[in-house]
C-alpha cells in the first residue's frame, strides 16, 4: 500500500491569528476512524503556511487601492494584506506546534525577502506558488537552500515548467510537481486530471501530485487513483468565517471525510495482478455453481449431458470438469437438483 502525502493548506485561513492557525493544525492532526472495518487512519502528513514580504508584493498603487470586499481586513488592499501576515516568529510558533502534533511543515515563500524565516527554522518543503513559477530570482534563492521543493503548475505550461526545473536542478533534484488549476473554485470542465498521468509519463524522476481547488472531496480521491502521490487541499476550522478562501476550504467534517476516502483509496489500489482474495473464498463457495442433477438418478444409471446442469453451491464439479462425470455409473441415489459428488459415482 502506497501512502499519499496529504498537505492541509492553512494559507490565509488563520485570518491573522496564530491561535486560529494552531486550531487548524489540531484539526488536521487527529486520526480518522472508519468504523465499519475498525480502521484508524493516518491524518494529514503536513500543514502549509504562506509567507509574503509586502515590500515585494504589489505596486504602490495596488497596495493603496481601496478594498471594499466583505472579506476585507483593512481600508486598502495593502492594509488588508498586512493584517493577514504573520511574523517570522509567529510562523515559527505554528511550525513548533505542528511538530508537537507529529506533522511536517511546508512553507510557501512569495519573494526572496521571505527567506528570512529560514534563520529561525527549516521547513520540510518549500512551496512555489503557481504565480511564481516564472519568478526565476525567487526560484534560484529557494533552490540555493537545497530544501526539497514543491512546484504548483496552476498558471504554468510546459515551457515555464521546464525552465523552472532547469534552474532548480542546478542545485538539487528533490522536486515534486503538483497539477493545479488556479480557478477558485475550479469548474469541472477545466480540471483535466489526466494532466497527472501526463506529468508522471514526462517527468518520471519527480514526485507528482495534485493541488485541489474544486468543491468537495471527490477530485483528490480520483487523483490518487490516477497516481497522485501528494494531495494539497485548503482547510479551515469554519467555512463560514470571514475570508476569501474559507468557503472553498474543507471544514472539520470535510477534512475527516477527505482523509478517510484518500486513505481507503490507497488500500483499494492493491497490486497489479488478478487473484482470488481470501475474503472472497466463502462467497465463492456459497455462490459459484457446480454440476447438479436435472432428474432423479438411481444406482446403475449412466450419466449423460442431458442429466446435468449447474446449481450452487460451488464445492462440486465445474462445468469444465463435466467430462469426469459423463459416462460414469451412479453408485447411490441422487435426488433431482442436487450436486453430483464423487462419492456417489462408480
Amino acid at each position: 500500500m502506497k501512502s499519499t502525502y496529504i498537505i492541509g493548506e492553512i494559507g490565509q485561513n488563520h485570518n491573522g491569528s496564530v491561535d486560529i492557525a494552531k486550531l487548524i493544525v489540531d484539526l488536521v492532526s487527529r486520526p480518522v476512524k472508519e468504523d465499519r472495518f475498525d480502521l484508524e487512519l493516518r491524518p494529514v502528513d503536513a500543514v502549509k503556511m504562506t509567507k509574503r514580504d509586502l515590500k515585494e508584493e504589489l505596486t504602490v498603487s495596488q497596495m493603496n487601492a481601496p478594498y471594499h470586499s466583505p472579506h476585507s481586513f483593512g481600508r486598502t488592499y495593502g492594509e488588508h494584506r498586512a493584517f493577514l501576515e504573520l511574523t517570522d516568529e509567529e510562523h515559527l510558533e505554528v511550525f513548533n506546534h505542528s511538530r508537537s502534533r507529529g506533522l511536517e511543515f511546508v512553507e510557501t515563500l512569495c519573494s526572496p525577502g521571505c527567506l528570512s524565516l529560514l534563520k529561525l527554522f527549516t521547513p520540510d518543503y518549500l512551496k512555489v506558488a503557481s504565480r511564481d513559477m516564472t519568478n526565476l530570482p525567487l526560484l534560484q534563492a529557494m533552490a540555493e537552500t537545497r530544501i526539497p521543493m514543491i512546484l504548483s503548475t496552476g498558471m504554468t505550461g510546459k515551457k515555464e515548467l521546464d525552465e523552472a526545473l532547469e534552474l532548480i536542478t542546478r542545485y538539487h533534484s528533490e522536486i515534486s510537481i503538483l497539477h493545479c488549476v488556479s480557478q477558485y473554485p475550479t469548474h469541472p470542465d477545466n480540471l483535466n486530471l489526466h494532466t497527472i498521468t501526463y506529468l508522471k509519463k514526462h517527468y518520471p524522476e519527480y514526485r507528482i501530485g495534485f493541488s485541489d481547488h474544486t468543491i468537495g472531496i471527490v477530485a483528490p480521491v480520483v487523483a490518487v487513483g490516477l497516481g497522485a502521490e501528494i494531495i494539497e487541499k485548503h482547510v479551515t476550522i469554519d467555512r463560514r468565517m470571514k475570508g476569501t478562501d474559507q468557503l472553498g476550504s474543507l471544514g472539520p467534517d470535510g477534512v475527516n471525510r477527505m482523509i478517510r476516502d484518500i486513505r481507503i483509496a490507497e488500500r483499494w489500489m492493491g497490486t497489479e495482478d488478478l487473484y482470488l482474495e481470501e475474503g472472497v473464498a466463502a462467497a465463492k463457495m456459497k455462490l459459484e455453481r457446480s454440476v447438479a442433477s436435472v432428474r432423479r438418478l438411481l444406482p446403475g444409471d449412466v450419466i449423460t449431458e442431458k442429466d446435468i446442469h449447474l446449481l450452487s453451491p460451488g464445492d462440486g464439479y465445474k462445468w469444465s470438469e463435466r467430462h469426469l462425470i459423463i459416462g460414469r455409473e451412479v453408485a447411490c441415489e441422487i435426488p433431482a437438483n442436487e450436486l453430483i459428488y464423487e462419492t456417489c459415482l462408480k
